[in-house]
């Protein structure tokens, strides 16, 4: 319960949107565990586990980024190997085949039969044979898009996600990229430092005012108002805004960037959004049904907005913090 609208936000952030602190600092330190203590000794547990690249290993995600809405569900690690002398050849559609050479022969134990070419779910399933080894793990398996080896946990409701990958060397612009599994058993380039990047230098330009905001509307979001855009989509979406608007920094008062948000999202979500990362290209996936389903959404929940700041310019928050709860739903605050 909230007297304020501002009041109303502060609470709603901190108890349904953002992240519980202290679930933050035993996730950081179980993932902390499990890389530095468990995977990186796998090579000594397994002698024909691959051997580690261990300082090109990388956090990458919504939770590593700190844009990461409640509840917390998954967290992402890539885990880099070394590629023994291998080579890539790049195809259309960003499908990389890896190919080892003889003398590689950890690598080698893991191409498709009678090859040369490493098969990227054959990595996964070797870590996943020396995950489930680990007793405080409940179970490890290959997640649902056959991409990276998915750790539930016991104790927590978490689950790690790990990817294998490589770190490819300088091509000749001198950009180097991970190459991680494709799902068919192929791989595919991406750079999460890119998007960690880019995050936290447009947070930092708007004064560290962003995180709030895309958490915000990854809640909005996953409301069933509406279909829901992937969190990836709907943070860059959020994130062109922003870097659009170099001339206005947003608010701390999280209420005066949602109709701007909304409206953005209503006149953009037919449109292309390019991968930071150029990789990609166009990474607004959805069907014309679910684009035409969040224009509504967007549409009408901006008018409500607009008209729960009208209410609060006039001083009236008990009407303005119900407006809200229209957006947001039943966990946001009432008056009181």
């Amino acid at each position: 319960m909230a007297k304020t609208v501002n009041a109303a936000f502060n609470d709603f952030l901190k108890n349904y949107v953002n992240l519980d602190p202290n679930d933050t600092i035993q996730a950081r330190k179980s993932r902390d565990w499990l890389v530095e203590e468990q995977i990186h000794s796998f090579p000594e547990k397994d002698i024909y586990f691959p051997t580690l690249y261990s300082e090109k290993d990388i956090y990458f995600g919504s939770f590593a980024r700190r844009t990461k809405k409640r509840e917390l569900d998954d967290i992402d690690i890539m885990i880099v190997l070394s590629g023994e002398g291998a080579s890539y050849y790049e195809y259309i559609d960003n499908v990389i085949e890896i190919y080892v050479p003889d003398s590689a022969y950890k690598l080698k134990r893991l191409c498709f039969d009678s090859t040369n070419k490493l098969n990227s779910r054959k990595v996964i399933n070797k870590i996943i044979a020396l995950m489930n080894k680990v007793p405080q793990y409940e179970k490890a398996d290959i997640n649902r898009n056959l991409e990276a080896a998915t750790l539930k946990l016991k104790s927590y409701y978490w689950n790690f996600d790990i990817v294998p990958c490589f770190f490819t060397k300088p091509d000749f612009s001198g950009r180097t990229y991970y190459l991680i599994p494709d799902g068919q058993g192929n791989w595919q380039k991406t750079d999460p430092r890119i998007d960690r990047d880019r995050a936290t230098q447009v947070n930092q330009f708007h004064d560290g005012n962003i995180f709030n905001l895309i958490r915000l509307m990854k809640f909005w979001n996953k409301r069933p108002t509406m279909s829901s855009m992937s969190s990836y989509l709907l943070e860059n979406m959020i994130l062109d805004y922003y870097s659009d608007n170099i001339y206005r920094k947003a608010s701390s008062y999280v209420d005066l960037e949602v109709p701007n948000l909304l409206q953005y999202i209503r006149d953009n979500i037919f449109n292309s959004v390019n991968d930071p990362k150029a990789i990609q290209g166009n990474i607004n996936n959805l069907e014309l049904k679910e684009r035409s389903s969040i224009w509504a959404r967007a549409h009408i929940d901006n008018i409500k907005a607009l008209e729960a700041r009208q209410l609060e310019s006039e001083n009236n928050h008990k009407l303005s913090i119900s407006k809200w709860r229209e957006v947001f739903g039943i966990n946001f605050p009432i008056y009181s």
